[in-house]
């Protein structure tokens, strides 16, 4: 782990073979490897300066596992995450199916991350859009309808605690 001070902790998360490394390879290296890819054992690291305005922002990326054996060691590293980026594959519905899934888990356990949902290698789909395994308005409809109504919900039950309590 790079001994540099790190201002928000950010966690990739979603299953194997959906690109998460090559989404970290890309923002730390500014490079795309051509595959192929070894597995992610447990987690990397890497720490990346950014600049927001005339902020510097250091972010702590932890790239996780993306095999169901490493489900338990993941929960580790989003443990206290700032935001999540939850990856599927474009071209395959199971990955999305799986997303659903760590979306879940983030929005049930860890309450001040915000969560991130990436599709991946659509790269593939230029080359042949009959590629895509997933229809973009199902993931529309999951965003729009699912995510933000759990959000809408966790407000309103929020507030209304906050109205009895007197705070």
């Amino acid at each position: 782990m790079s001994g540099r001070r790190v201002d928000a902790k950010v966690v990739l998360l979603g299953q194997e073979g959906v690109g998460k490394s090559s989404l970290v390879e890309r923002c730390a290296h500014g490079r795309f490897r051509a595959g192929p890819y070894q597995n992610t054992i447990g987690a990397a690291f890497v720490a990346k300066v950014m600049t927001v305005g005339d902020q510097t922002v250091t972010l702590g990326i932890w790239d996780t596992a993306g095999s169901e054996r490493y489900e338990a060691m993941s929960r580790i590293y989003y443990r206290g995450a700032r935001a999540a980026v939850v990856c599927y594959d474009l071209t395959d519905s199971g990955s999305f199916q799986r997303a659903k899934f760590w979306v879940n888990e983030l929005q049930n356990c860890e309450e001040g991350c915000r969560i991130y949902l990436c599709g991946t290698k659509s790269d593939l789909l230029e080359e042949d859009r009959r590629k895509r395994g997933i229809d973009f308005h199902d993931v529309q409809d999951y965003a729009d309808d699912e995510l933000f109504q759990k959000v809408a919900e966790d407000y309103v039950n929020f507030s209304a605690f906050q109205v009895m309590t007197g705070e």
